[in-house]
């Protein structure tokens, strides 16, 4: 399959949906893509963080990164968006798409998510992730990532210069992903799990 994860600004996939991703990649048969809509200059050095996308995109093996090319804080909710997603989606013909969640507190996030409801109205899988910022998640789609929690916070140690900018002091993103990971593994049945919210998801027997 082709899985296309689409995050507002480096390091957001890692944190909503790292596991379900690295869980993916274990099959080579399927190939795994990355659509990053700023470099998230705002939130540090644009070269440090678009290097530590990188790197966290070779432990993922993804075939590619495709970059928005937006400014951080300034992504807009228009059709130059929504038609950036649909090249995407027409290149890479993805079976499912991860992005952020509607609700929140941030801009970026939230253009995102709804320039994506538009840009992927036909495609059959589409969930939303969770970040820290996110707002009103009740996921009803689980992923047990007991056996990728360690890679998913390798992941996010490839984002070095964010571990530590959660502006709660003495609280790591470490820390914030392993707690959220055991949040909604109690509510999935599992120790450790992801969660997400469905904008549509098909299912095969």
């Amino acid at each position: 399959m082709n899985i296309l994860a689409i995050g507002s600004h480096p390091d957001d996939l890692e944190y909503g949906c790292g596991g379900t991703l690295l869980k993916f990649a274990k099959t080579m048969k399927n190939k795994i893509y990355l659509l990053v809509i700023t470099k998230g200059d705002v939130g540090g050095n644009l070269i440090v963080r678009e290097r530590e996308q990188e790197a966290s995109a070779r432990i993922l093996n993804t075939k590619k990164i495709f970059w928005g090319g937006y400014k951080d804080t300034e992504v807009p909710n228009d059709r130059g968006l929504i038609h950036k997603i649909e090249n995407v989606v027409k290149e890479i013909n993805p079976d499912f798409i991860f992005v952020n969640y509607l609700h929140d507190t941030h801009q970026d996030h939230r253009h995102t998510a709804s320039s994506t409801l538009s840009a992927t109205r036909h495609i059959r899988n589409v969930l939303f992730y969770e970040v820290p910022s996110t707002l009103d998640f009740s996921p009803t789609v689980f992923m047990d990532i007991g056996d990728a929690l360690e890679g998913k916070m390798k992941l996010l140690k490839a984002h070095k210069s964010q571990v530590h900018a959660t502006r709660i002091t003495g609280l790591s993103i470490l820390e914030s992903v392993k707690s959220c990971a055991n949040f909604r593994g109690f509510q999935g049945r599992a120790k450790y799990a992801e969660g997400f919210i469905p904008l549509r998801l098909s299912l095969k027997l």
